[in-house]
């Protein structure tokens, strides 16, 4: 009775009956207005704070995944950075929080499923969703008192901005009588010094910031030029923040299904110690391009990994309307998805598909994020000559759509898209929702418009149904010359540029310092004295007294957890996992092939394969038929591979072909004759299908080194566990830098290379993909499951039968390269030490997961990012895979780091850990362990990696009574016992320097072109 009661009054919270009326005073804040949006099942109420002007957007909704965000509008006034370098800082600690680093401290202390901080171009927020109410309060005064109140002290400046320090202080802090002369070399730190360092080695990003540098000159680079960033000064950071960081120039959301009362509360007990001021209401508009075509060209880095004369990134841009205009911005979107949206689009047949280009430019598409919109079309991969080719081959196709006009059947197949994301009942809806609203409205769009989605598409309705309507907008906004055509072309010497630029920076830096100190030797002193004394106050992070900060309790957390009911049945000799649950009338459909013995050559295949059958089409239907249907029947369709370590044995793995599928309950006939015909059907013989699988190679392999920059401690770690377990080498071999120099290499292959030897491996895969020893999973309404398993015995009837067979392969030895270096073109590294550990059910699994809790917490993140200047770096365990390990990212200190990371175990073995660590540690895992799920995810451990309720359930117990001894024993076990036995894996990306000498293997990237 209870329960119900509690359950009604939640969604009573959403009524607006029930809800204050407007004109109401609560708590310090007037409501403005109020909103119910059925569609979203909300309601939303817009407040202001009394006495400063704050903004408070509330969205009540029955949800107990509830979030929190403050943000503020900040244009930047340069390059600096500012911004970016405050985001960090107002993190180290604050008035009601004195100590280093609350915000990462936070971290172990909170149940919260998200908790983060972003620079934005314009504006800078701080979100946090939890569904625990006391951990909602506690985290909210923490952000609060952070952003309004936050002690920004000097050091905090240097460390996390930047500063000239000696690259190895710890040698100099060790007090030994010789110090290596370049231990005491001087150079450039900072934590967002090398993290912006790292984006600039990326080609993708630096395109697109300074395309935005050009369609937006106003806006200057709020997250920072390192060429810049290095003339931001401690006062003109703490002017920003007074000027900025303050409630009249705040936005407040929150949302869920707590009492918006005590949220006005506890926020107006923070803000009403501030006096309204003026707030930053600037909102830069694009530049004019009124009187005509203007192009910019620069220079980029060029990737060593695809062909050096296909190296150009180009675009057309147009300037286009406000975007406070809810229904044209929408119709815009629109616009732009019909444009470029799958490869039967018109832009991309005629741009991609012709050769022009290999994939889009990363400012491809409608942007409505600003005051005003912008609509570009760019491509990559493109050849010098081509280059002036873009405007008018894009001009030539927006003149034909006009002309022609675009198909009703593909407006209802985008429109369908988007109500079924309405209707997929997600787990961190609250967190999208502010990431949809936040930017519109730091630009003066009205919220409630952009949350009335069924208002929206009334509105859209009305105009298109007098005709001409989309064609109209494109004949008002892109039918015209008013362009800016943005080019960057790659240049070999960028890198060596940059490093000498920064040479030349760093070399006036000090001489402005040795004038200042009176003297070389005396400036080099006092470097080297800000450098220690750095050290000495990042010392005092692990020992300090952190009762000052709030936290949620282990004794909190229930010891069991409510199991997922799943019903275990069979259809046509298939096994099928059935989840029934309320899921707004969507059925989920996922399914398992396992393959025995698989031979590599295939499996390093299977990611082009799956690529392939979602481009080339079948004998009777083309890829835009194929598309199109997809768009208007289902949610989706796809095809991947899938690995997974045995529970009871981590050396023991399965590996196979996934397929999944989302579509309406009246529709699921349709979505399983579609995967169908996409597997079985897909035309490998057909005279394009060489030139479509090259394109496909050549727009994977194109930013290749980019995408790896974006995630380089991934790539570091799935090279170094690929020699410790089958499972994690052949997942290396499909997603890992195997893949990586397979894909690159057969995208250098020349053009008159049919592939024929990669289209019959593709057509062997094929023969496979579907037959065999499927298992099957459907989550859906009670109701649907009688159709559902219908249609599923129907589909299962109509794919081959026989599964593949493959000669037994012998067992796996794996390489004794115990430190490999992969030279790659950045400015930081990227690294991971891994170690094989024990299997899931295994008793010392709970320790090691509680191991790399602490390590990080209590040790890593300390030393490899706040003393090493790393932009992150910490320890993992893979509970299912049997591996235990450590890495860093964008790591400006490897050499330091890979000490540190030899030395952790030790470290953890000596530690004396108090039960406030231990229960820290816990608490940081079970943010994970009970975080909301979405409901397509219910139940999935158990299909995709055989991990029971049961299991689940004995580690849960495993985790909470974990102990210090336990700790200790399995850190002795298995990292320092391992490191001695020379059992690890260490692996590094990044420039190749002198450490890397001859007791590291170093693999070179290069391409060949074979497979």
């Amino acid at each position: 009775m209870l329960r119900n009661t509690v359950k009604r009054s939640a969604k009573a919270a959403t009524e607006l009956s029930q809800l204050p009326k407007i004109g109401d005073k609560l708590h310090g804040f007037t409501l403005l207005r109020t909103k119910h949006v059925p569609e979203l099942e909300l309601t939303a109420l817009h407040l202001r704070h009394d006495k400063t002007g704050a903004e408070h957007l509330h969205i009540a909704r029955d949800d107990s995944n509830n979030v929190f965000s403050i943000g503020f509008k900040t244009n930047p006034p340069d390059d600096t950075g500012v911004p970016h370098i405050l985001e960090h800082t107002t993190l180290c600690g604050s008035e009601k929080y004195p100590i280093r680093d609350p915000f990462f401290k936070m971290l172990p202390r909170t149940l919260s499923n998200f908790m983060n901080a972003f620079t934005a171009s314009d504006h800078t927020f701080y979100p946090f969703a939890t569904t625990n109410s006391q951990d909602f309060k506690n985290l909210m005064s923490v952000y609060l008192d952070a952003t309004l109140r936050p002690l920004l002290k000097k050091s905090d400046f240097t460390q996390e901005g930047w500063r000239i320090g000696p690259e190895n202080p710890q040698a100099l802090a060790s007090g030994q009588a010789e110090v290596n002369p370049e231990d005491k070399k001087l150079v450039f730190k900072g934590v967002v010094y090398n993290e912006m360092k790292g984006q600039m080695s990326d080609a993708g990003y630096l395109f697109y910031i300074r395309f935005q540098d050009h369609i937006f000159p106003d806006i200057n680079n709020s997250g920072g030029d390192p060429q810049k960033i290095t003339d931001l000064t401690y006062e003109q950071l703490k002017q920003f923040h007074a000027e900025h960081y303050h409630p009249s120039n705040a936005k407040i959301f929150t949302y869920g299904d707590m009492p918006l009362a005590d949220h006005l509360r506890e926020v107006d007990a923070q803000l009403g110690a501030f006096e309204a001021i003026r707030g930053d209401l600037a909102n830069h508009r694009p530049i004019n391009l009124s009187s005509g075509p203007r192009e910019v060209k620069l220079y980029g880095p060029i990737d060593p990994l695809v062909d050096p004369s296909k190296q150009f990134k180009t675009s057309v841009s147009w300037v286009l309307g406000d975007t406070s205009d809810v229904v044209e911005s929408f119709s815009l979107s629109l616009i732009s998805a019909l444009l470029t949206d799958g490869y039967g689009s018109p832009l991309y047949k005629g741009l991609i598909e012709s050769g022009l280009g290999t994939d889009w430019s990363p400012n491809t598409g409608y942007d409505s994020s600003a005051k005003v919109g912008i609509f570009s079309i760019g491509l990559t991969g493109v050849q010098e000559a081509d280059v002036p080719k873009l405007k008018s081959a894009v001009q030539d196709i927006l003149r034909q759509m006009r002309d022609r006009g675009f198909d009703r059947s593909k407006i209802d197949g985008y429109l369908h898209q988007l109500e079924l994301g309405l209707k997929h009942k997600t787990a961190n809806f609250g967190m999208s929702l502010l990431h949809r609203l936040k930017p519109k409205w730091f630009t003066g769009v009205d919220p409630f418009d952009s949350l009335s989605w069924n208002d929206t598409l009334a509105a859209f309705e009305e105009r298109y149904a007098k005709g001409g309507y989309l064609e109209g907008l494109m004949e008002k906004y892109l039918l015209n010359d008013n362009t800016l055509t943005f080019t960057m072309a790659p240049s070999p010497d960028f890198a060596q540029e940059l490093a000498k630029e920064e040479g030349i920076r760093l070399k006036g830096k000090i001489a402005q310092a040795i004038e200042s100190a009176g003297g070389e030797e005396q400036a080099q002193k006092a470097f080297e004295a800000q450098e220690l004394a750095l050290l000495v106050e990042q010392g005092k992070s692990n020992t300090e007294d952190l009762s000052c900060l709030p936290s949620v309790h282990v004794k909190d957390i229930p010891r069991s957890k409510e199991a997922v009911v799943l019903r275990n049945e069979t259809v046509d000799k298939v096994r099928l996992q059935l989840r029934e649950a309320p899921t707004n009338g969507l059925t989920y459909f996922r399914a398992i092939n396992t393959l025995e013995n698989l031979p590599d050559e295939l499996r390093q295949l299977i990611p082009l394969f799956t690529d392939s059958i979602m481009r080339l089409g079948t004998k009777d239907m083309t890829m835009e038929q194929l598309e199109d249907l997809m768009k208007l029947k289902t949610g989706g369709v796809s095809v991947g591979y899938h690995t997974a370590s045995s529970p009871l044995d981590f050396k023991q793995a399965s590996e196979g072909l996934i397929f999944t599928g989302m579509a309406l309950d009246r529709n699921v006939p349709v979505m399983f004759d579609l995967l169908r015909k996409l597997v079985v059907e897909t035309n490998f013989d057909s005279p394009d299908a060489a030139q479509q699988i090259r394109q496909l190679l050549q727009a994977s392999a194109d930013g290749v080194v980019n995408d790896i920059a974006s995630s380089g401690h991934a790539y570091a770690r799935r090279a170094a566990e690929a020699g410790l377990s089958w499972d994690a080498f052949i997942r290396e071999q499909v997603s890992g830098l195997s893949q990586v120099k397979l894909v690159t290499s057969l995208a250098s292959r020349p053009e008159s290379d049919q592939l024929v030897d990669i289209v019959d491996k593709l057509k062997q895969i094929q023969q496979f993909a579907l037959a065999g020893n499927i298992r099957a999973s459907i989550t859906c309404d009670t109701e649907s499951v009688g159709n559902n398993a219908t249609a599923l015995s129907k589909f299962l009837g109509s794919v081959p039968q026989k599964p593949a067979s493959f000669p037994a392969r012998p067992a796996t030895q794996f390489a004794r390269n115990i430190k490999s270096f992969y030279p790659l073109p950045y400015q930081v590294y990227y690294g991971a030490l891994a170690l094989p550990t024990v299997s899931y059910t295994s008793p010392d699994n709970a320790p090691l997961q509680v191991l790399s809790s602490l390590l990080t917490h209590k040790h890593l993140h300390h030393e490899i990012r706040e003393k090493g200047g790393a932009y992150g770096g910490g320890a993992y365990s893979r509970a299912l895979d049997g591996i235990f390990g450590f890495y860093s990212y964008r790591d400006p200190n490897p050499v330091n780091t890979i000490n540190i990371m030899r030395s952790a175990g030790q470290w953890a073995v000596d530690k004396k850990w108090s039960d406030r660590d231990l229960e820290d540690a816990k608490i940081s895992i079970f943010q994970g362990v009970d975080a909301p799920r979405a409901v397509n995810e219910e139940g999935m451990s158990n299909f995709l990696y055989g991990i029971t309720e049961e299991m689940k359930q004995k580690r849960r117990e495993q985790l909470l009574d974990v102990t210090k001894d336990q700790v200790r024993e399995v850190a002795h076990k298995y990292v320092v016992g391992a490191l001695e036995k020379q059992a690890e894996r260490l692996v590094f990306l990044g420039e190749k320097r002198d450490f890397v000498d001859d007791s590291w293997t170093v693999n070179e990237m290069d391409i060949g072109g074979s497979a």
